[in-house]
């Protein structure tokens, strides 16, 4: 078991390390980009990546606290589906209504890794694997489909 000192070390080396291997990728509007803390430019709008001691995930991620809103938002991905599997290049998982750890309400669409741990370095490569190539595509897709949400800004 680690301490609670150790996970938060653990868990900032690996992203420090995710971080340093993504810094030489451009965008696909060859911009720089901060690919671990990824910005739609639009408000409770996120591109998410977590990894824990049992699974990595990669997630759209809308938390925008008027449901209404959050389900125009979704419901935005779901007219853009096709163009966002197409990219993808595989189906993830889509959940218009998801209560997180803390009982918030959000609408998410997400892709897990299972059996890694952030916490076992040999994993890592698996992690940066999987995480890598899902969010270069979700970058590709935003690069196009954003002004679909310019209505959100």
């Amino acid at each position: 078991m680690y301490s609670r000192e150790e996970v938060k070390k653990l868990k900032e080396e690996f992203w420090t390390t995710f971080g340093q291997y993504m810094v030489g990728i451009a965008s696909s509007d060859s911009e720089k980009i901060n690919w671990v803390n990824y910005k739609t430019g639009i408000k409770q709008l996120y591109f998410r990546m977590d990894a824990s001691n049992k699974s990595a995930i990669i997630m759209i991620e809308m938390t925008h606290p008027d449901q209404g809103i959050r389900a125009l938002l979704y419901a935005q991905f779901e007219e853009l589906r096709p163009i966002l599997q197409d990219t993808l290049g595989e189906e993830w998982g889509w959940y218009p209504e998801y209560y997180d750890d803390y009982g918030k309400e959000t609408a998410r669409i997400v892709c897990t890794l299972d059996k890694v741990s952030v916490f076992k370095k040999e994993d890592w490569p698996k992690l940066i694997s999987f995480l890598k190539p899902r969010i270069i595509a979700l970058d590709e897709f935003w690069s196009t489909a954003k002004y679909a949400f310019d209505i959100f800004k």
